[in-house]
């Protein structure tokens, strides 16, 4: 069994499950423990907006799949991305959680600014915002993982 995957270039790159066992594991455990007590449809939306954001195809092709499973609907799934211009499809739960989203996943632009984080706050009760909060820390940490190692979209390795 390889602990490789060939990226478009040609490069083989590593298999992080496969390389790094113990850190995989640990990253699979922050995600579960994430993911405890918030809404499926919403740790997906956060899930696909982040992908989005970091143009994680492998990532946002598992979780627009996960979502339809979860019973996200289409009409949905394509406004995650211009959800400012399509507010009415999701609740202000949800918009405060996609715009924390995007602050986080874009700290580097300008940090998370107070409103957002204020609306979030309103929203969301102190567990649940931390539990908000490290799902979108731990889907930006798979982006960067599945960016990293070349995975390929439409090649879900959970199986």
């Amino acid at each position: 069994m390889t602990t490789t995957n060939t990226h478009m270039t040609g490069m083989a790159r590593l298999n992080l499950a496969k390389a790094a066992p113990k850190v995989f594991r640990a990253l699979v455990g922050f995600d579960t423990a994430a993911r405890e007590g918030l809404d499926p449809a919403l740790v997906e939306l956060i899930q696909i907006r982040a992908s989005h954001l970091n143009h994680c195809a492998y990532c946002l092709h598992m979780h627009t799949n996960d979502a339809r499973k979860a019973g996200e609907t289409e009409d949905r799934l394509h406004m995650v991305p211009v959800w400012r211009e399509a507010r009415h499809f999701f609740t202000e739960q949800e918009q405060a959680a996609l715009a924390l989203t995007e602050a986080v996943t874009l700290v580097a632009d300008g940090g998370v600014p107070d409103e957002v984080y204020r609306e979030a706050a309103a929203h969301f009760d102190e567990q649940e915002l931390a539990h908000v909060l490290s799902l979108i820390l731990t889907i930006n940490t798979w982006n960067r993982v599945a960016l990293a190692t070349a995975k390929v979209a439409g090649t879900d390795e959970r199986r």
